[in-house]
Order: structure tokens, then C-alpha cells, then sequence
């Protein structure tokens, strides 16, 4: 198939050609097509080429490649034109101005053999015969300045054509390129006299061996296993679901069961129950560049990627956009495991879809603090950490356990010191460590979760 371009105007004929013409091949797998030159004067656009597409049967990968055709070429052969090396890029043919051509450009006026006649000057004076030199010789060959050097295997470095095969010499290769077994060394293994003591033509059976027979059935008790039934069965193995945890259907009846888990309300952990607080008479706003650490205990790993604090009357960033905030997760040992960064814009509370108008309108309930990724928390203690760090002292109230008093009911334990509700006060942000030692524990602790969304 040959294309030009979409459209190819002749004005002064009032001619139009357009759409690409297909040449198929005849029986003897030859074709004759008449096409435009394209370099034919008069003619809009100028200066392109033909694009050839070929489209042979049963050839993986047909050529496309670009020709011209000048109309001083009227009659081509597409053999002798197109590439034939598939490693060369497709190209344009393209055809220069001859140096007739060039000449006429620059002035000339004649025919093309009055041009060529004008190329032939006057013949000029021979130049001088130099006398030759006498040939060269060599001074020596490997260090050896002889008349007839003759140089030998070692003079080369190289091994001599009698050592393949030789005492002392180098090893051959056989047809198969390996060494024959000729030139291999002599084996020192003896024969065996016996197996299991057996001479002769000894055939061996798997009691011989110590072996079970091929048509012996094995069970899991015979290998000293448990048998697949005895998952989930009475005097048997518990079996883990899809998430690797045990179904609650297998744990003792001493665990609770159907009652309120964090999960339930659609967060990972949290700090304590809220259902458990009375409902405090007085409000209490966040203090400001005070950083609020609420104790929350891990028993299995679990995956988190917000800190979420119980508001009490927060209208979101928009209605306060001075306030800036923090929000982190710290181990039991003080090191920082995640954070949320500077946050800018926080949403207002009570506003889930669902949400009673007291919540709604009164801006209380859960406010979500995305962390910059999301934490792999194994089986531990761990604080989730609030701090507003930039704003008024009223900006931001939360939900509060009532006990402002250095014996505060969280902080009751034995073994390892753990305070579930302590404070630092003064910071501008999440430090990366911190030490509860060294804080503060009369406060109203605020209540506070871990989310995966």
C-alpha cells in the first residue's frame, strides 16, 4: 500500500488526489502501479514522501518504511529502492541536487556536457622523481639478533604440538570435548565385598533397609502427628481464622463475650470505656502547648492509622483556624512510634452521618488525627498523645474522667510504673521521647482511641 499525504492538489489541472493506493501482487508475485512524482511541480503540499506499508501473508513483522520518487527517475524497481537491512532504522530517501545542478544554481549556463567539458583543464608539469630507499631489516625477534631467527614453542609462550598426551605435558579433549579416561588417573577405591551382608547379585527389600513396604499406609498417629479432624475438636488443637486470631467460639467461657469492645464502635483500642465516665458537670478545655498522654494496652498486633480524642465541643478548623495541633502514639518505654505532624484543619465533632442533633449541634463526639503512616503495634503498653499547640485556652474542650488530684484511679499499679493519664506541659510539640517520671499527674485524663480507616 502506498500513502501520500491526506490530500494532494495539481491547481493548474484542477486536479485532486487523496487516500492511499493499493498495489496487489499478481500470480507471479509482481505489480505495476502508476503514481505522481513527488517532486512534481505545481503541486500543494510540497516536499513529502511516500509511505510504504507492506502486508505480505505469513510474514511475522511487514516493513513500513518512506520513498521518494523524482521525476527524473520515471521507472523504478521497488527491489532495488527499499532497505533490505532490518537491523537500519526506516528512512526518506532522500535525493540531492547533482553538481550540475549545483552549478546552474550558482550561475552556470550549459548543458549538462558542456558543464562536464568545462571540468577538464590544462594538463600540468610533472613533478619530480624522488630516489628510493634502501629496504629496512629487522634488528631482532625475541630478543634474538640472528640472521635466521627461528623461534620456537617456548620463545612464544607457547606450548609445544607434542605435549597433548605426553608425559609431562597437558591433557587432551576427546570429541565430546571431555578428557579421554585413558589420561585420567588410576581410581584407588576397592570393590565391596558385601551389602547388608549380602554377597553376590544382591537385591535389597525395604525390610532390608529398615523401610515400610511402598503399599503401607501411613496415619498421623504412625508419624506421631495430630489427624486434620482434631482441629476445633473436644480434646483436640484450636485453629486460627483467615486474620491468624482465635474464633471467640473457642475461648473458655470465663472470657466476656457480647459485650461493648472497642471494635465495636468502629476504633482499634482505647483508653477506657467512655460508657464508664460519668458525664462531667464541668467543662474542661484543652490546655494549651499541654501534652495529654492516655494509657492504652495492645494484646495482640494490631495496625493503626489515626488518634482520636473525645470532644466535648470542638466546631472544627473553620470556625477556629488559629488552632494548630499535635498527635502521636509513644511506647511504653517513651520513644515516639508515630505522629501526625503539624495539623492545620481538623473536622468539627458530632458530625458522622447519624448523629443525634445534641451531638451534631453541640459539636461532640469523635475528632480523628490522621498519623503521617500507619503504626505495626506488637502486644505492649503504649500512650496516645494530644497537644494543641497553638490557639486559645478555649478553643478546644474534651471529654474528661473526673479525678484532678494527684491519686487519680488510672494511675493504680505494681510491678513496672505505667501512668495511664499524665501530662507535659510547655511544648510546642511531640518530642521524640519522654519520660512520665518527669510529668505531671493531676489533670482531668482525656479519653482517647486508636483507629484504622
Amino acid at each position: 500500500m502506498w500513502r501520500a499525504p491526506g490530500l494532494v492538489t495539481f491547481g493548474a489541472y484542477d486536479v485532486i488526489l487523496g487516500g492511499p493506493v493499493t498495489a496487489p501482487l499478481d500470480a507471479m508475485g509482481a505489480f505495476e502501479i502508476v503514481l505522481p512524482a513527488t517532486n512534481a511541480p505545481g503541486m500543494n503540499p510540497s516536499g513529502w514522501s511516500y509511505t510504504v506499508a507492506e502486508q505480505l501473508a505469513g510474514v511475522p513483522v511487514n516493513r513500513v518504511y518512506q520513498i521518494l520518487l523524482p521525476a527524473e527517475t520515471p521507472a523504478v524497481d521497488l527491489a532495488d529502492i527499499a532497505p533490505t537491512d532490518p537491523s537500519t532504522p526506516n528512512y526518506v530517501a532522500v535525493r540531492g541536487d547533482s553538481a550540475y545542478e549545483v552549478a546552474v544554481k550558482n550561475g552556470f549556463t550549459g548543458t549538462v556536457a558542456q558543464w562536464l567539458a568545462s571540468l577538464v583543464g590544462p594538463q600540468g608539469v610533472n613533478g619530480d622523481q624522488g630516489t628510493p630507499g634502501t629496504p629496512g631489516v629487522v634488528q631482532s625477534v625475541n630478543g634474538q639478533s640472528l640472521a635466521a631467527v627461528v623461534l620456537t614453542a617456548a620463545d612464544v609462550g607457547a606450548v609445544p604440538a607434542t605435549a597433548p598426551g605426553a608425559a609431562n605435558g597437558v591433557a587432551q579433549l576427546d570429541a565430546s570435548g571431555k578428557v579421554p579416561a585413558a589420561q585420567l588417573p588410576a581410581s584407588s577405591g576397592g570393590a565391596v565385598a558385601s551389602v547388608n551382608g549380602y554377597t553376590g547379585a544382591v537385591n535389597l527389600t525395604a525390610a532390608d533397609v529398615g523401610a515400610s513396604a511402598t503399599t503401607h499406609t501411613h496415619t498421623a498417629a504412625t508419624v506421631g502427628a495430630l489427624a486434620t479432624t482434631a482441629r476445633s475438636a473436644a480434646n483436640g488443637v484450636a485453629s486460627l481464622d483467615a486474620s491468624t486470631r482465635l474464633p471467640i467460639a473457642q475461648m473458655p467461657t470465663a472470657v466476656a463475650k457480647n459485650t461493648w469492645t472497642p471494635q465495636s464502635l468502629g476504633f482499634q483500642a482505647w483508653s477506657c470505656d467512655p460508657a464508664h465516665v460519668s458525664n462531667p458537670t464541668t467543662l474542661k478545655a484543652a490546655v494549651l502547648q499541654r501534652i495529654y498522654m492516655s494509657g492504652i494496652n495492645i494484646t495482640e498486633p494490631t495496625q493503626v492509622n489515626r488518634v482520636v480524642i473525645f470532644a466535648r465541643g470542638w466546631a472544627g478548623s473553620t470556625a477556629v483556624p488559629a488552632a494548630r495541633f499535635y498527635a502521636g502514639i509513644y511506647n511504653e518505654s517513651g520513644s515516639r512510634v508515630a505522629t501526625s505532624g503539624l495539623v492545620s484543619s481538623l473536622p468539627a465533632a458530632g458530625q458522622i452521618a447519624g448523629t443525634a442533633p445534641g451531638g451534631n449541634d453541640n459539636h461532640i463526639g469523635a475528632v480523628p488525627v490522621s498519623l503521617t503512616a500507619t503504626a505495626d503495634l506488637q502486644p505492649g503498653r503504649y500512650w496516645a498523645a494530644f497537644l494543641l499547640s497553638a490557639g486559645s485556652a478555649t478553643d478546644f474542650y474534651y471529654m474528661h474522667v473526673q479525678n484532678e488530684s494527684p491519686s487519680a484511679p488510672a494511675n493504680f499499679f505494681l510491678g513496672t510504673a505505667f501512668q495511664r493519664a499524665w501530662c507535659l506541659n510547655s511544648q510546642a510539640s511531640l518530642p521524640a521521647t519522654v519520660n512520665q517520671s518527669t510529668g505531671e499527674v493531676g489533670l482531668d485524663p482525656a479519653v482517647m482511641a486508636l483507629a484504622m480507616v
